[in-house]
């Protein structure tokens, strides 16, 4: 790829792939291609799939005209890939499994992880397209403590480490075998994005783990939470940095962390929330759990297991690199989390009332 292909129009560049368009981010990716004049092209499991893309871009105000199509592929299956690529140019692989409830056996998310990742590289390969975006995640860089907590690209969570949740792990696994295969295969150019906790405004009816967080929250089902920083990332700034690595001569064979800025507490996201909307202030969590509540909890709570696993640490996550090479410019935390809380009020799901 070269840098005159960061002057082409969006109609000139072909039609770009999306995988995962149904989700959080997929669905964010999809809304922004087309609205930049992309020709757009999203796998669905299944036929039915499609209205749930439509009814996303209806709400993000989007008419898709004659530049949206459909191809029907599963991460789990060879079949479907192959036609999904014919004609492509570009392909984000945002597609990937991720449980609401801990998986009977961690293969149940492992294999549809990496299998899936490594079709999808396959098939692009297989029809020589040059450059495929992946979403992988901060899951595979900052899960095994270091001693000073300063996290970047540099660094890999070690899938042995001990309490790693399935998910994490799946992470890492098909992250490494994406590189693994594109060091094997020459014919094709990998660039990896590694969002932290991914906020913002949801399109689409798609349960998203860090926006039902806000909610809960807003309405008064977390009245105590777990002591736990987190990196925070806006889903617009996340679709940004993945069109920037899919042009960007320099993204190529690169992996880019995606954070808006430092960590923050669950109880500093109430804090945020709390100042911005008042009348949610006794909805709001009023009490941080100690470590040492978390870590007893987590033994029956499956759901603390991730806060016990951090330990209480506060990670230094840096997005040096993504700003340096790419030019990203992510919005701040706290505009990020308040248009997540916004975006919960304007669809009624917190603050009936109208805050």
């Amino acid at each position: 790829m070269t840098a005159e292909d960061l002057t082409a129009s969006p109609s000139d560049r072909g039609t770009v792939l999306v995988t995962g368009g149904t989700g959080f981010v997929g669905s964010h990716s999809v809304a922004r291609l087309i609205r930049e004049g992309y020709p757009t092209r999203v796998t669905v499991r299944e036929p039915g799939q499609e209205a749930e893309v439509r009814a996303a871009l209806r709400q993000a105000e989007v008419d898709p005209a004659d530049r949206l199509e459909f191809a029907v592929a599963d991460l789990g299956a060879d079949r479907g890939w192959a036609d999904a690529m014919d004609g492509v140019s570009h392909v984000l692989h945002h597609a990937s499994p991720f449980p609401s409830t801990p998986p009977e056996t961690e293969d149940d998310v492992i294999l549809p992880a990496r299998d899936g990742t490594l079709r999808v590289l396959s098939a692009a390969g297989t029809v020589g397209i040059q450059r495929v975006v992946m979403t992988s995640s901060y899951a595979a860089i900052g899960y095994t403590v270091k001693p000073d907590n300063h996290y970047s690209e540099a660094d890999w969570t070690d899938p042995d480490t001990k309490g790693l949740p399935a998910y994490h792990k799946s992470k890492v696994l098909a992250e490494r075998a994406a590189w693994d295969y594109t060091r094997a295969h020459g014919d094709i150019e990998l660039a990896v994005i590694n969002p932290t906790g991914i906020f913002g405004p949801p399109l689409g009816n798609r349960p998203s783990a860090s926006v039902g967080l806000v909610k809960g929250m807003m309405t008064g089902h977390m009245p105590v939470v777990p002591i736990m920083y987190f990196g925070v990332v806006d889903v617009r700034d996340v679709v940004d940095l993945h069109l920037r690595a899919m042009l960007h001569p320099k993204a190529a064979g690169e992996r880019f962390i995606a954070v808006g800025g430092p960590s923050i507490s669950l109880y500093g996201m109430a804090q945020i929330l709390r100042e911005h909307f008042p009348a949610a202030a006794d909805l709001l969590p009023s009490r941080e759990l100690t470590i040492e509540q978390v870590r007893e909890a987590a033994k029956t709570e499956p759901a603390l297991r991730d806060a016990a696993a951090l330990q209480g640490r506060i990670p230094v996550i840096s997005n040096e690199k993504a700003r340096s090479v790419l030019g990203w410019a992510p919005r701040d935390v706290a505009e990020t989390i308040v248009a997540t809380a916004d975006s919960q009020i304007r669809l009624g799901r917190a603050l009936p009332n109208g805050g």
